[in-house]
């Protein structure tokens, strides 16, 4: 093996090492206990998560389902379950956050 090879073979070992898709962060639901967040929530996991339950609405239950119904959320239906992605909730969040006025 020359010379050209061996400095090859290295620079593509060093770049895998890099391209190696970054460990996943590790996101905790609030609420007492604390506990790891998954990443397809129930419904009230979903609800903690947007922490509908500290001075939100009287019934988050329907606050999530109407969200649902005008297409403000997605949610994806398992068995007869419906379940909520962690991606789309923070997209959710992300997009009120754009709409909402500066508090400036």
């Amino acid at each position: 093996m020359g010379a050209k090879e061996r400095s090859t073979e290295a620079i593509s070992r060093d770049d895998a090492r890099f391209c190696a898709p970054a460990p996943p962060l590790l996101v905790i639901l609030p609420g007492d206990p604390p506990e790891p967040c998954p990443e397809l929530l129930t419904q009230a996991e979903a609800i903690r998560y947007l922490r509908l339950d500290v001075d939100g609405p009287e019934r988050p239950d329907l606050t999530l389902r109407r969200y649902r119904e005008l297409g403000m959320l997605r949610a994806v239906r398992v068995g007869r379950r419906i379940r909520y992605r962690r991606v789309d909730l923070d997209e959710f969040l992300a997009k009120k956050s754009r709409e909402a006025p500066d508090s400036a």
